[in-house]
């Protein structure tokens, strides 16, 4: 950064001591009731306009002062300004400085501060408002120790404090790479105005530049990183993302298979017991009484075993039973990525002219490519869900049903023996 020295040769007055007379004079009394007034009003989330920047403040604007040989009297309105020029935080933060002049015009007032250096000192604190040029050597000076933070090797701590600070304020949030570019812009459109803050802060000022591209430079290559992960990921057919598409549909397929090799198997092995119940009737349809009597027993759990085995085939076949879920849709749906045209139950139902249109428009836009893919997963898992909850009913009426039909022979067997019920036989 160049520096330019926009100030007349130094004065040549003789120094003064200063630090002694701010003990006795208006300066130490404002820098007591700032204290205070901080202290017991200021909001505890400003963590970077507060009263340690304040006080900062003040020491480099004595620093720049004395550097700068100002009479007294300049130099006790430059630091009655540096304690006040922050002080209106405590009603607002948008427009302080007018809230900053109001409390050091009254204060002032009080203390019978000639008007003339009210004017001086209110003008000041009004130089300090972001974008306004300083107009007289103690505004500049004001302005360079409030701005010095930028030329110290605490500008990045310090900068992190205000950036909390415009989150809770005003609402301001921005990404590493959007903070480091802002922090980059400030720092190379900031100057000093003074000669003696040039010489005191441009070599810190140099390396915080420096610190700073290097940390743009960083988010930058970061965000480009992120970005092409990202346009890898969504854009490209990656290894990895055909791989899991090309496992969920084989599991799908194959666990589809099973359901149907358990609903087959239920199939055959109930129609054998419907076989061979209903041959066993049919030979006993035309009994005499007598030998009825004898078979009566069997006809609870033969009946049971008709039932279950009935039952279950019942719902085994509805478990096997092809479904094809298909949708009615117009022409237009077809565009908003809400049907799948992978599964032939969808676009039997589209002439060929719009099914040819939309698999071109699939192919070229991956993002619609892996949704209808999702899509047919989707749907894969609701029929397998169905056959699968449809399967169990079978089983579980196969298993309940053998469960009567054992307990029923077992009463038949233990209550009736040749059609004679155990009680007669021995003689009960």
């Amino acid at each position: 950064m160049a520096i330019v020295n926009r100030n007349p040769p130094l004065r040549t007055r003789a120094p003064h001591k200063h630090r002694k007379m701010e003990h006795n004079t208006l300066v130490k009394q404002a820098g007591e009731y700032v204290f205070k007034l901080f202290k017991n009003q200021l909001s505890k989330k400003l963590v970077y306009h507060n009263y340690r920047h304040t006080f900062e403040t003040v020491n480099e604007a004595r620093d720049l002062g004395e550097m700068q040989h100002l009479a007294p009297d300049e130099m006790e309105d430059l630091l009655l300004a540096a304690w006040f020029h922050d002080t209106g935080y405590v009603n607002t933060y948008e427009g302080h400085e007018e809230e900053s002049i109001r409390f050091a015009s009254e204060w002032l007032e009080q203390h019978n501060h000639p008007q003339e250096r009210i004017e001086r000192i209110t003008a000041c604190i009004e130089a300090t408002r972001h974008k306004t040029e300083p107009a007289t050597l103690l505004q500049e000076i004001l302005v360079d120790a409030d701005m010095s933070n930028i030329g110290k090797d605490t500008f990045f701590s310090t900068a992190e404090l205000l950036r909390v600070e415009w989150e809770i304020f005003q609402d301001k949030s921005f990404s590493d790479r959007e903070w480091a570019q802002f922090q980059m812009d400030f720092l190379l459109s900031t100057t000093f105005y003074t000669y003696q803050a040039q010489r005191k802060y441009a070599g810190q000022l140099g390396l915080n530049i420096q610190e700073q591209r290097n940390r743009l430079q960083k988010e930058i290559k970061k965000k480009k990183k992120e970005d092409k992960e990202h346009r890898e990921t969504l854009a490209q057919p990656k290894r990895g993302i055909e791989t899991m598409f090309r496992n969920t549909y084989r599991t799908h397929l194959n666990l589809s298979a099973i359901a149907d090799n358990k609903a087959n198997m239920m199939i055959s092995l109930n129609a054998i017991i419907l076989s061979v119940v209903i041959t066993y009737l049919s030979t006993k349809s035309s009994v005499t009484g007598a030998e009825f009597a004898q078979h009566r027993s069997l006809l609870i759990p033969v009946g049971t075993l008709l039932l279950t085995a009935l039952g279950s085939v019942i719902f085994a076949i509805i478990s096997a039973q092809p479904e094809v879920t298909s949708f009615s849709f117009k022409k237009e749906k077809m565009n908003s990525r809400k049907v799948n045209l992978l599964f032939f139950g969808n676009f039997t139902n589209l002439p060929l002219e719009d099914f040819q249109h939309g698999m071109h428009n699939i192919m070229r836009d991956k993002k619609s490519l892996y949704n209808n893919m999702i899509t047919d997963i989707y749907y894969l898992g609701e029929v397998l869900k169905r056959k699968y909850n449809i399967l169990r009913i079978s089983y579980t009426i196969f298993m309940v049903g053998l469960v009567l039909t054992v307990i029923a022979f077992g009463i038949s067997i233990a209550y009736f023996s040749d059609g004679v019920p155990v009680a007669e036989q021995v003689g009960l």
